[in-house]
């Protein structure tokens, strides 16, 4: 491979080039560059480049990632009335997730990737891999159905205008991927919400409605099922009666906690096993994930820690409160509910957009799990707040880490 990859570039064309730039972005995708840092003249040198810190974040996903595809096809068969047991009908659940999952996550990166290759090639600057993790990102916390047209312009909106604005990979202000959730939600919010677009395979969520299958599954998938005998997509099943495809929180705001428990169990709440966006259900599987970066030390364990602790606060000032059933929910089944695990392991702990120092990082986190919280409950209109408060917060993270500086600087020139 590095003998053809050599034979290459003694043909590429001159750097500054479309050419240049693709083969420089393939050749460190598949090896580490051959410049390092001299053994002289350095005072701190480290494995870790930004490559393998994207992959590091990528790696961990991928656990979200194997239960989210096959939650589609479960959540699917469930509305149908078929397979409900978790692991039953597995090879249609995987089969039917991947045909939804898979358009995501390449459309993401065509679309993301392209308008980043642009901006390397017009700056005449290597590929930079900070796409790998918003990639990544994107297509977990979408619903399995959303419109490849909506999520295009959510992505490329994203990375236009919130990344290569402002200078490319380290420089944006906000989360990218977050803000393709929030253009998606402010521009088509009948999309991102709501009890209809979070179980895919069907044009409406009601009892009675017919499958919505395509050739993939109709003839790709089925016939190779024919060939081992095995179960195969049945294009005259409809939605059985009594399933709504409600989410936990939207029970939760109309009837409390009771009104959740009546149809899901706290087992099914922990593992994921219920409707929501792809990446976001798997509880146990996000906190292994969140393991992999405090080991790696890429992720924050004090933004974690005190995202954690703002939301707790947060939950028992409503539990207290009691002025509608949602805050009467206690404190802790709060945790069952929603993407906060995912929101405070994957998304608020981005370098780039989150605080720098350490204080400020116990600050950026609490607030986050605060004002998550108050969003979640006191909005009817979006009954989860987590991706608003990142925002929110990755606008003020420059002014934590201002004033953060500026008590260090006071304290030192005490003590001068």
């Amino acid at each position: 491979m590095k003998k053809l990859l050599n034979f290459i570039k003694s043909k590429e064309p001159k750097k500054g080039t479309l050419g240049h730039t693709l083969y420089d972005g393939f050749f460190t995708f598949l090896y580490a560059p051959n410049e390092v840092t001299g053994s002289k003249g350095v005072h701190i040198r480290d494995r870790m480049d930004l490559k393998r810190t994207m992959v590091t974040v990528v790696l961990a996903l991928q656990f979200c990632y194997l239960l989210g595809t096959y939650n589609i096809g479960h959540q699917h068969f469930v509305a149908l009335g078929m397979y409900e047991s978790f692991f039953e009908g597995f090879h249609l659940k995987i089969a039917f997730g991947l045909t939804k999952i898979l358009p995501l996550f390449i459309w993401t990166h065509v679309v993301g990737l392209g308008i980043e290759f642009y901006f390397a090639w017009k700056k005449g600057h290597a590929i930079e891999e900070g796409f790998l993790v918003s990639g990544a990102l994107i297509p977990l916390i979408m619903p399995p159905d959303l419109p490849i047209w909506i999520l295009c312009l959510a992505v490329g909106f994203a990375v236009f205008l919130g990344k290569e604005a402002f200078g490319g990979t380290g420089m944006n202000i906000w989360n990218v991927a977050l803000l393709a959730r929030a253009f998606v939600f402010f521009a088509y919010p009948t999309t991102i919400s709501g009890d209809q677009v979070w179980i895919a395979g069907f044009d409406q969520i009601l009892p009675g409605a017919a499958t919505d299958y395509g050739w993939w599954q109709t003839s790709f998938f089925n016939t190779i099922f024919g060939w081992f005998d095995w179960a195969q997509f049945d294009s005259t099943a409809v939605i059985v009666d009594g399933f709504t495809g409600a989410t936990p929180l939207s029970l939760a705001y109309e009837g409390g906690w009771s009104a959740v428990t009546d149809v899901y169990s706290s087992s099914q709440m922990l593992w994921g096993a219920l409707p929501g966006s792809v990446g976001e259900t798997s509880k146990p599987l996000i906190i292994l994930g969140a393991i992999i970066l405090l080991a790696s030390k890429i992720g924050s364990w004090r933004i974690m820690f005190s995202g954690l602790v703002g939301a707790v606060v947060m939950s028992l000032v409503f539990n207290a409160w009691g002025a509608t059933p949602f805050m009467e929910v206690p404190w802790y089944n709060q945790f069952l509910m929603g993407s906060f695990w995912f929101a405070i392991v994957f998304m608020a702990t981005d370098p780039v957009t989150a605080t720098a120092t350490n204080y400020g990082k116990f600050i950026y986190g609490f607030l986050i799990g605060m004002i998550g919280m108050i969003i979640r409950i006191i909005n009817p209109a979006y009954p989860e707040g987590w991706m608003l408060a990142i925002l929110l917060l990755n606008t003020f993270a420059p002014l934590i880490d201002h004033y953060v500086v500026l008590g260090n600087i006071k304290k030192r020139l005490k003590r001068a």
